[in-house]
């Protein structure tokens, strides 16, 4: 199944806002309904493709077939930018100036291989296309001229599991359930479960640094990485012969988070652990967020460490979007007062409890207050549920929007101060003051991330709107001290903040690699560096 082309995931999960809802949004915001729906994807006006037969045939000889290149209006559609509410209002409007003037589908490393090949010789950028949930401008190259869409959906293959090791290798196309499904049949998962799991795909972690929700105990998808093998316009790339190695610097490392400009990633071996015998999940309640903080990071660094940890601030918890699914049902309206905290555990039954128990006694230390499984559960259940109430936020007339940063814990306050008032600045004075949400959604000894999400009003132009809004976030976030992405990764939406923060000195390094690996720049132009 393909995603919702104008919007997120499963149409069929997409469901209107309850009255309350939008009552609420209507009264405290000033969100007015929209007077009209989407265009239709039969009424998008689609440019004919711009390749030459002689490009046309490349591509075909590449692939083993022209039935895996396509050329049809729907399919360039579905593969035109990513799923950023950007992204999404525009596809909403019928813009597609930057579709792709195809789509390749190869099926292995080498006709992967042939493709960057065929394309290098006709002067064609390509960009690679997992699953397309990219919300930071990663599938929006700044090339002039046509691009082809690389999508691996057909690299989809469980290719080696090592039990003894306990390590698998894994095919970029294959999405997050499919590959936990065929882990599983070996009694193995990943454990990498972020909000894009239904729809995001190995080779998209990869590329981006992912980091899942249960990151606590499983680690980042960087960190489960042992192994890739990277195709190239000059040629292949393996990394990966041992768990750790002191041989030189980490080409694996430089090959993470590369986002597709270094390269395509066609395999992956990453690290698998024994599907778990229990898992549950819990609530508690702190008095503030700074309280809520304080009880985190003394169980990331003291321990013991649950699988699952993370805090809503006092207006995520008020709105009760802790719980996304639950928003506008029976019984589920504002939440007390408070910030609310999920606590879930994974592992053996006797390990689970052993942690469980001890946690228990270091957040009743710090302040919290159980509130038992059911809000536990009730996040489990609707842990993906966010990106469809945003469709549906949209659909009403509301602006939503999320972003998120990293930093040490001593810096935490003052960055979560920072991004709050600079995104309520800018949008009040845009005259859409705005709802801004925030929870620590990963746990580390030393810090933490902080996941955003803003709501308002539309206004005349939101797309414009929300370029001023982020534009004044990421300059806080970087004047904070803040990373300017933790997990969602780079793109074009942070691309010229990813330069300050890395340095020119180190940038011109990593464009030096790109010029060898790429020396037209044709993979992912403009998408980590500027100008390449």
């Amino acid at each position: 199944m393909d995603m919702l082309w104008s919007g997120w995931g499963d149409p069929a999960k997409a469901a209107p806002l309850p009255e309350t809802v939008t009552g609420l949004l209507r009264d405290l915001l000033g969100v007015k309904p929209r007077t009209a729906g989407p265009v239709t994807l039969e009424d998008i006006a689609v440019p004919e493709p711009r390749l030459e037969p002689a490009v046309c045939e490349a591509l075909f000889t590449a692939v083993g077939g022209e039935e895996h290149v396509r050329l049809d209006a729907e399919t360039r559609i579905r593969h035109t930018r990513g799923k950023s509410t950007p992204d999404l209002l525009r596809i909403r409007e019928g813009e597609v100036d930057d579709i792709p003037a195809a789509v390749v589908l190869p099926a292995a490393h080498e006709e992967v291989l042939a493709v960057l090949r065929a394309c290098a010789g006709h002067g064609l950028s390509v960009v690679p296309f997992g699953g397309g949930t990219s919300v930071v401008g990663g599938l929006a190259p700044t090339r002039p001229g046509p691009f082809v869409a690389l999508d691996l959906r057909r690299m989809d293959q469980l290719l080696a599991l090592d039990p003894v090791s306990r390590t698998a290798t894994l095919q970029p196309g294959l999405r997050a359930p499919q590959a936990e499904a065929l882990l599983a049949e070996h009694g193995f998962t990943l454990g990498h479960f972020p909000q894009s799991y239904e729809w995001a795909t190995i080779g998209g972690f990869a590329a981006t640094r992912s980091s899942g929700q249960a990151s606590a105990g499983y680690g980042r998808f960087d960190e489960m990485v042992l192994g890739l093998t990277l195709a190239t316009p000059e040629g292949t790339i393996d990394t990966g012969r041992a768990p750790r190695s002191a041989a030189g610097p980490d080409l694996r490392q430089l090959l993470l988070g590369s986002e597709g400009a270094f390269g395509v990633i066609t395999s992956v071996t990453v690290r698998v652990r024994p599907v778990p015998e229990t898992r549950v999940y819990e609530g508690w309640r702190f008095a503030s967020f700074a309280e809520g903080a304080t009880a985190l990071r003394r169980l990331a660094q003291d321990g013991p460490r649950p699988t699952v940890l993370r805090l809503s601030d006092e207006t995520e918890t008020l709105i009760g979007l802790a719980q996304p699914d639950a928003i506008g049902a029976d019984g589920a309206g504002l939440q007390p007062a408070g910030c609310m905290a999920i606590t879930g555990y994974e592992g053996t039954d006797e390990d689970t409890a052993y942690r469980r128990e001890r946690a228990a006694a270091v957040l009743r230390e710090s302040g919290g207050t159980p509130l038992g499984e059911e809000p536990g559960q009730r996040w489990a259940h609707g842990r993906y549920s966010a990106p469809y109430l945003r469709d549906s936020l949209l659909d009403a007339g509301a602006f939503a929007e999320t972003l998120e940063t990293a930093t040490f814990w001593s810096r935490v306050p003052e960055l979560y101060a920072s991004v709050r008032d600079a995104l309520t600045t800018t949008l009040t004075q845009a005259g859409t003051p705005p709802l801004i949400m925030c929870h620590i959604s990963h746990v580390y000894e030393n810090g933490a991330s902080l996941y955003f999400t803003v709501v308002s009003a539309q206004g005349d132009d939101p797309v414009v709107h929300w370029e001023h809004a982020k534009h004044a976030a990421n300059e806080a976030i970087l004047a904070a001290g803040g990373t300017i992405t933790h997990h969602h990764g780079v793109g074009t939406d942070h691309r010229d903040w990813y330069v300050r923060e890395a340095g020119l000195l180190g940038v011109e390094a990593l464009r030096a690699v790109k010029h060898r690996l790429d020396p037209a720049g044709l993979l992912n132009p403009g998408v980590l560096l500027p100008g390449d």
